[in-house]
């Protein structure tokens, strides 16, 4: 049998599921499926009710993503003013970016902890640094001492959504893949309005920016204690040799009727390749490549399209346009999961691709208006509310598919002996971007302008239009093992 012949599709007993979305549809087990041979019973499509609560506790991770995130939104000033740093944009930066930086060094050995201690155990060490530094955080009466334990939160974040995603990707019946997915998106958004709505005593209450990093602990406590009563990823299981615990958790996430189907198909699947040693060279040189490349520049274009500059900066940005922060930031939250419910309903129907284009075309239309809203064509009041709008409009954007389709991506189209390490590497060179978006944002909007900086962003929005219409492969109603013959070089 041919390489080729041995890619089978390791999900084909559920992955024809219903292309209707709601739930309801969902829970139908009327649809005809395929025996190894193409041809046989109905046995229809599993439920997603049995897989549904592990994916929703693995997007705690997400939760917590988002949170951390934002949390310094409405409290850098009073971290600022309380720790002797007020008026120091630099300084401010790096109160963002360190966490980014931990969360670079995360993401960079999270591929290997995945597949070293399983996807379980691995959510369950991300949680570790960030109850470690929120409260090395809450405690801080020095800047360095806020940046130790940003830096600690920053490792545990670069952790938690690359192995997620792993996580969702592989125990998700291939016609909700999608869908569950965008959980992870949703579950940020709510992490960032978590974030939000906990921080606004923080100009009022002295000290109360301390409560905001303190409050993360109980959220990364519950991720650590229920993950242990989730199911591990039976992709990770056979890849180890545990062929009798990855059939035990197949009958958990599918239901007796597919367990068979499905392991006798991954067993096809993966035949022969764990006698290769995997290396990381591969991923730069071998027939990977490209996906990597493909990775890792969404991911790049993800953030120079200024996403974070908003999350990060947006209360500093509305009150420069006399926009009360508080009403700005929870416009900006309301988009964010919005655009996140959006996407949910419209991954598995129109499409990863269909998503990207059109979420970074509508992030365009939003730079325009930024842009607009800098010049002398306009009076200053219609000003304020075209860089409100425009900022609206390019969160509301980037959640419908920029934010949280290239990690849903990445985790398709890698084939499992690749993939956690692969996702790792992608996710550290957009960690990477995320720092120097942090870093240099106040100083490049103080030093060049709105004007100037937003058309940048909206350059490289456009270029990301382009860059996906030629080289992103549609993955949509695919079993990860279609997808990997597909991306397969020609022989």
């Amino acid at each position: 049998m041919s390489m080729r012949g041995r890619h089978l599709d390791a999900y084909s007993m559920y992955k024809r599921g219903t292309r209707e979305h709601g739930f309801d549809a969902f829970d139908k087990e009327q649809g005809p499926e395929r025996s190894l041979n193409g041809v046989g019973k109905d046995i229809g499509v599993p439920s997603w009710k049995r897989s549904i609560r592990h994916v929703l506790v693995a997007t705690l991770s997400s939760f917590l993503y988002g949170y951390h995130l934002g949390v310094v939104n409405e409290t850098l000033e009073s971290i600022s003013r309380d720790l002797g740093f007020h008026g120091n944009t630099m300084a401010e930066g790096l109160v963002v970016s360190t966490c980014l930086g931990g969360a670079f060094v995360g993401s960079l050995f999270s591929g290997l902890i995945a597949d070293g201690v399983g996807r379980r155990r691995a959510l369950q060490l991300c949680a570790l640094p960030m109850i470690i530094g929120a409260s090395m955080s809450a405690t801080a009466k020095s800047l360095w001492a806020m940046l130790l334990g940003r830096l600690f939160v920053g490792t545990g974040m670069g952790i938690g959504p690359a192995v997620a995603a792993l996580y969702v990707t592989e125990v998700s019946p291939a016609y909700v893949r999608g869908t569950y997915g965008s959980f992870t998106q949703i579950a940020t958004g709510l992490g960032l309005m978590g974030s939000l709505f906990i921080g606004f005593p923080a100009k009022a209450i002295e000290g109360w920016w301390r409560i905001c990093f303190w409050a993360s602990v109980a959220p990364a406590a519950i991720l650590a204690l229920f993950m242990e009563f989730s199911v591990e990823s039976p992709h990770w299981l056979f890849k180890r040799g545990r062929a009798a615990d990855a059939e035990a958790e197949f009958e958990k996430l599918l239901g007796g009727p597919y367990v068979k189907i499905a392991m006798a198909e991954l067993s096809k699947s993966d035949r022969g390749d764990e006698a290769d040693t995997f290396k990381f060279s591969e991923l730069l040189y071998g027939h990977h490549r490209k996906v990597v490349f493909i990775g890792s520049t969404l991911f790049a274009l993800q953030q120079l399209s200024g996403i974070n500059a908003v999350f990060y900066f947006s209360s500093t940005v509305f009150e420069t346009a006399g926009v009360p922060s508080e009403s700005a930031n929870m416009c900006v939250g309301i988009a964010n999961l919005l655009g996140s419910f959006v996407a949910m309903i419209l991954m598995d129907r129109l499409g990863r691709k269909v998503l990207l284009i059109g979420s970074f075309s509508g992030m365009v239309v939003a730079m325009f208006l930024q842009i607009t809203s800098a010049t002398s064509l306009v009076s200053r009041s219609s000003g304020v509310y075209l860089s409100v709008g425009g900022m609206l409009l390019s969160v509301l954007a980037f959640a419908i598919g920029a934010g949280p389709v290239p990690s849903i991506l990445l985790s398709e189209m890698f084939p499992g002996r690749v993939r956690a390490n692969a996702v790792s590497v992608c996710m550290a060179f957009h960690w990477i971007v995320n720092f120097f978006v942090g870093l240099l944002f106040l100083r490049l909007l103080e030093q060049i302008g709105p004007l100037v900086l937003n058309s940048i962003f909206g350059a490289f929005c456009l270029l990301a239009v382009l860059f996906i219409k030629k080289n992103v492969l549609e993955t949509k109603g695919k079993s990860l093992q279609e997808i990997e013959i597909a991306l397969l070089p020609s022989e």
